[in-house]
């Protein structure tokens, strides 16, 4: 039943990457919740917070397509160090605004667009670079370490930011953020290189068609994709944890709003060695789709500090199973000359509804309440997930050993037409 670590044992590259990242993304989450709560501050409009979102979800979508076509014809080493460098210099940006007398809300927003610009670069890389340094058979404990490095980050770091922001401002936050960049910096300067496949497509508009018409192909992974952008769109209200901190006359704890959401991940992460023995891989995404949904309508119901949070980390429980599996699927279906193109499209499904949702949740919270923004989100999140359970069969059917046993078969193919390619051509 406990988390199997053996991804860390075997692989040198999948440790520094591992341990980089845990390390920087404990700045990164500072800064996460630094920004919206220093946006709140400077405007007082949950609107303006979930407007953040939308300027997010621009850059990330395009640039997401471009990352993953990258992915499949660069060095994916050569892509993780031009984008961690990048976002080192966004991180300085934010810093230099928060030491101005009159920090200015255009740079927030600017910032956070080159931030998800340069995530949506990266993450392709980063997610094509695991199959090729961790065996396919330890995907799912693969997924399980992700998550840990996510939910460790995801705990502790908004709480102090939370607390940092309120008692010294939010320059202390981005400093300590920038720091942490020093970490993920050398990992990626230290993994071997990781070449693109010898028969890889260039990277082109036609190459990405190519990826998308493959995605949607598939029912077992366009199910991954739109079941969690319809959570997470109308689920996720992380734009209003700024106001809900103030309504509940606790304007520091903010970061505990974030942090409950990692908390009930992190339970579903340690106690997740069942997963290695399911094997209905979407009927599970679906299930906790649906519970993350009605978490979330009861967080919105709820008067108090602790209940919300209560239900916050159930939410993040569900979410996490969600993730789990939604990953194995990925990580074990996609053969490897599309790995870097259908990761873009993996990341534009699981930022797009977050990202999206912000503005969703911040326009209804101001036309009606954020109260009403919650519930209606969560009530809209199950009913959602069921229609999209109807009308995705075999996405519900799917069979992760079926998944495995198709990925080799695709890759097999394709290394016979290549080798009677070139034959012909000799």
């Amino acid at each position: 039943m406990l988390i199997d670590i053996t991804p860390l044992k075997i692989s040198r590259d999948y440790r520094l990457l591992f341990f980089g990242q845990l390390i920087s993304f404990f700045g990164t989450m500072m800064t996460f919740i630094v920004v919206p709560v220093q946006m709140y501050q400077l405007t007082g409009s949950s609107l303006y917070v979930g407007l953040l979102g939308a300027a997010e979800f621009v850059p990330m979508f395009f640039l997401a397509f471009i990352g993953g076509a990258l992915a499949d014809a660069v060095d994916r080493r050569k892509m993780l160090r031009v984008t961690e460098i990048g976002q080192t210099i966004t991180t300085a940006i934010l810093l230099g605004n928060a030491l101005l007398p009159n920090p200015q809300i255009w740079v927030l927003f600017v910032a956070v667009a080159i931030h998800a610009g340069l995530a949506g670069l990266q993450r392709p890389s980063f997610e094509a670079l695991i199959p090729k340094i961790v065996p396919l058979e330890y995907m799912s404990a693969v997924a399980s370490l992700n998550s840990i490095r996510f939910e460790v980050g995801f705990i502790v770091s908004p709480i102090i930011g939370g607390l940092i922001i309120a008692k010294y401002g939010a320059a202390l936050a981005y400093t300590i953020d920038l720091l942490t960049f020093t970490a993920s910096l050398a990992a990626v300067w230290l993994i071997r290189a990781v070449p693109p496949p010898p028969d890889a497509d260039r990277p082109n508009f036609e190459s990405v068609k190519k990826g998308f018409r493959y995605a949607m192909s598939r029912q077992e992974l366009l199910g991954t994709y739109v079941i969690d952008i319809n959570a997470m769109f109308f689920g996720m209200p992380k734009a209003l944890f700024p106001a809900l901190a103030v309504g509940f006359g606790a304007g520091a704890s903010v970061g505990f709003f974030y942090s409950a959401i990692a908390v009930g991940a992190l339970v579903a992460t340690f106690t997740s060695g069942w997963a290695q023995w399911v094997h209905r891989h979407g009927l599970m995404v679906t299930l906790a789709a649906a519970g993350w949904g009605v978490a979330i309508t009861l967080f919105g119901f709820s008067n108090s500090l602790y209940p919300a949070l209560f239900f916050l980390a159930v939410a993040g429980y569900f979410d996490m199973i969600s993730g789990i599996f939604r990953q194995t699927i990925w990580n074990q279906t996609v053969p490897d000359h599309f790995r870097g193109r259908l990761a873009g499209i993996e990341m534009i499904s699981f930022l797009t509804g977050p990202m999206l949702g912000d503005a969703e949740s911040g326009v209804v919270a101001y036309f009606f309440s954020v109260k009403t923004s919650i519930i209606s989100g969560g009530i809209l999140t199950v009913v959602g997930t069921i229609i999209l359970a109807v009308l995705l069969p075999k996405f519900i059917r799917y069979d992760g050993r079926e998944g495995i046993k198709q990925k080799k078969l695709e890759e097999e193919n394709r290394a016979r037409m290549n080798t009677e390619s070139k034959d012909l051509y000799y």
